[in-house]
């Protein structure tokens, strides 16, 4: 005589196997997103708007949201690590990270120190002072003033290259928002910084409306380098290869463009 219960049981197992089978379908990408191995990120949140560190302490910007593109491109999961500028390749070295994804100029110097990929993004560098002031960008109205530039940035080189030997201050800060507050206060007479971030982050604001943009574009490819690339140690030639064919594909793809046009009204890549 057979066991009456056997049949419910096998149609029981069979509707649970089923409803366990459609919610591992649902749970997956969850599943598969926390099983990527890490791609730990380096970034200053302190140049808007491609790094910003929001009152909550989430980070976003250009950067940010760029970093997660190509992590999603290479199948990697993106981990960011906040560092001040003037300790960001120290830090990559310290293997505080894997590779700073920060708008990194490509200079030569620094080439000689870190693994660039390609080139990402490009960005315009402009000089900022009082309006009425008399400073026009030129070496001869910046004799005897001081000028605000980040820490070990590429405006920091060239201010001290262009300005320094004609008499002016070059005065380095932890981050481009200090050299902004002095700026404002009066304590430095002019800053150099990225075109489009002290516009966001000065000439935009209130306190930024006695301020303009003075001289012409500050274009000297050997301090400024070709762009902004992603910056890793010497020896990550795989990982290098991995983002360069990821930065290719996610121009052409589609992501690049999606990021973009959250934070731009142009095509921050350049030409």
């Amino acid at each position: 005589m057979k066991n009456p219960q056997i049949a419910p049981k096998k149609a029981h197992r069979s509707k649970l196997k089923f409803a366990l089978a459609a919610l591992g379908l649902a749970i997956a990408p969850s599943l598969y997103a926390s099983d990527l191995p890490v791609l730990r990120v380096g970034i200053d949140p302190a140049f808007e708007p491609y790094g910003i560190k929001r009152p909550d302490g989430t980070l976003s910007g250009f950067d940010v949201d760029y970093a997660h593109a190509i992590c999603a491109e290479i199948k990697m999961k993106c981990v960011h690590v906040e560092q001040a500028w003037a300790g960001i390749i120290p830090a990559l070295m310290a293997k505080k990270f894997d590779v700073i994804i920060s708008s990194m100029s490509i200079t030569e110097a620094r080439k000689k120190v870190v693994l660039f990929t390609d080139k990402y993004s490009a960005a315009v560098n402009r000089m900022v002072a009082k309006r009425g002031s008399g400073i026009d960008g030129t070496v001869a109205s910046l004799a005897g003033k001081k000028i605000g530039v980040g820490k070990g940035s590429t405006q920091e080189t060239y201010a001290k290259k262009v300005y320094e030997a004609a008499g002016a201050t070059v005065v380095a800060y932890g981050s481009t928002q200090e050299s902004y507050l002095d700026l404002v206060a009066g304590r430095v007479d002019a800053t150099i910084s990225s075109a489009l971030e002290v516009k966001r982050a000065l000439l935009d604001k209130p306190e930024g409306k006695a301020f303009e943009y003075v001289g012409a574009v500050l274009d000297d490819p050997a301090v400024f380098g070709v762009g902004a690339g992603m910056a890793m140690r010497m020896e990550d030639t795989e990982l290098r290869d991995k983002l360069n064919a990821a930065i290719k594909a996610t121009r052409q793809n589609g992501a690049y463009k999606k990021v973009n046009d959250k934070y731009f009204e142009f095509d921050t890549y350049g030409k």
